[in-house]
């Protein structure tokens, strides 16, 4: 699905068609400045064989609050949803027969200038491609080695950490590569001289510990500082676990000391990143 934007005529009718490329201008300030943004949405197929997608109202919101902090142009969500389901429609038998698999929804917004220059886009696509997916890492639903080196820092406080840009992956690339020359699968992202905890790869971190009060509790890095993704599958988690009321829910940033002390005490039960992916110690 593709539709075009100019900023004095809006939004063009939206074409749903064959996967196919794309002719740009070569001076397209997406590809000199970056000005772009995506989203991740996944379809599902449950066991009465209907297909569902995961919250894509959150996914919308979050990226309409992107678009404004990118200066790419706003659109409406709720239209936009609908033609999202259109399209899974369409593709519907690409999704998964599967308990562990989706189809992967990817909508995307880039500046399409055909001017070289540092500006707001006067000119822009939108377009959602999708796509098969089954677990991330080849070791599927077990747990995996993380590289933690405060070295490397993917985020800063009023920067564009809490934004789905491409910007932020491309320079976390030569970090995971570092990683897996080491035997691990993914990164976990450390932030200032406490090394809080933030991310692990592009995935929000929970962690569930008898802390040093003696509670059970649920713990997730905070949103307040913009250090984080504000993950749809996270928010979830935190409401189900909030209404269970069986443990505490904290949203604070561990550190590593906070962790390695708890291992030693053996008080961490397990870690967890949206997608749910198992982390033990």
């Amino acid at each position: 699905m593709e539709v075009d934007w100019h900023i004095e005529k809006g939004w063009e009718k939206p074409v749903i068609s064959p996967l196919h490329n794309f002719s740009l201008h070569p001076a397209s300030n997406v590809l000199h400045y970056a000005i772009e943004l995506f989203e991740g949405m996944k379809a599902y197929r449950g066991v009465d064989n209907k297909i569902r997608i995961f919250r894509p109202e959150q996914n919308m919101e979050r990226m309409r609050r992107t678009a404004a902090r990118s200066s790419l142009p706003d659109f409406d969500a709720k239209e936009l949803i609908k033609i999202i389901s259109k399209l899974v429609k369409i593709d519907k038998e690409w999704v998964p027969y599967s308990s562990t698999g989706s189809l992967y929804l990817r909508p995307t917004l880039i500046g399409t200038d055909p001017t070289l220059g540092v500006n707001d886009p006067h000119y822009a696509k939108l377009f959602v491609i999708t796509s098969p997916a089954g677990t991330y890492f080849p070791t599927g639903w077990k747990p995996v080695t993380l590289l933690a080196d405060s070295e490397y820092i993917r985020a800063f406080p009023g920067g564009v950490g809490a934004f789905k840009m491409g910007c932020n992956y491309a320079p976390s690339i030569l970090i995971a590569k570092i990683a897996a020359s080491l035997g691990c699968q993914q990164v976990l992202w450390l932030y200032d001289s406490d090394e809080k905890l933030t991310e692990v790869g592009t995935m929000n971190i929970f962690m569930y510990w008898k802390n040093e009060q003696g509670e059970e509790e649920l713990i997730t890095p905070p949103l307040s500082d913009g250090l984080i993704l504000p993950g749809i599958t996270r928010k979830s988690l935190i409401e189900i676990a909030k209404s269970w009321n069986k443990f505490k829910v904290t949203e604070r940033y561990p550190t590593m000391e906070e962790i390695k002390r708890a291992i030693e005490e053996k008080r961490v039960s397990f870690n967890i990143t949206c997608d749910f992916l198992l982390y033990e110690f």
